[in-house]
């Protein structure tokens, strides 16, 4: 049994959880495209952090909490698979669950947090409405471009990190990347949408 840490090094360890919640379970939720499950996974991938390796020093903790998340989410894959295989074979519900899985974009945070206060009703709508669309396509991405694109620029990891967090190589994280930004400009570019 691993001996607890001492009380600032435990409010560190809150903190840092904090930090990284709201994005882990944005980007988890474009992965599984379920709240209450996107919610299950990032609490686990919470916990398994906390019990495994809360006495790790604190600048590993991005790093192996993503790694745990993509885990957990890949997990959570491979039971929809199994259970949905099951149900199929049955014959009680037809599979409905594909196996891709993701994350979340930094440009969706900036236009988030813009300069908002002398922004009108109309600019508002606009940018939500621009929000929604983007999150549309990033929805629409096959999910390890999804995954990298969104390790890579919204939780802003370079390309070893992103790759580590994957389970792959660098060339490959910056081939999902590179294709995930032209689709998204692509598909972004006919709506109207400039950036």
């Amino acid at each position: 049994m691993t001996p607890l840490p001492s009380p600032s090094y435990e409010e560190e360890l809150n903190a840092f959880l904090k930090g990284v919640e709201r994005r882990a379970f944005k980007r988890t939720v474009y992965a599984v495209r379920d709240e209450d499950a996107a919610l299950d996974i990032v609490q686990d991938a919470m916990i398994r952090l906390t019990q495994s390796y809360a006495d790790r020093p604190s600048n590993e903790w991005p790093m192996l909490f993503q790694r745990i998340l993509s885990n957990a989410t890949l997990d959570w894959f491979r039971r929809q698979k199994v259970r949905n295989a099951v149900f199929t074979n049955i014959g009680d519900l037809e599979a409905s669950v594909d196996g891709d899985d993701s994350g979340d974009f930094d440009l969706l945070e900036s236009l988030r947090s813009g300069e908002t206060g002398s922004e009108g009703a109309d600019d508002s709508a606009s940018r939500t409405e621009i929000l929604i669309q983007i999150e549309e396509e990033i929805n629409k991405l096959p999910g390890r471009q999804r995954e990298a694109f969104l390790l890579r620029y919204w939780e802003e990891l370079d390309v070893a990190e992103t790759a580590a967090a994957m389970g792959c190589s660098e060339g490959s994280v910056k081939t999902h990347c590179s294709r995930a930004v032209q689709s998204l400009a692509k598909a972004l570019q006919s709506r109207g949408i400039t950036l």
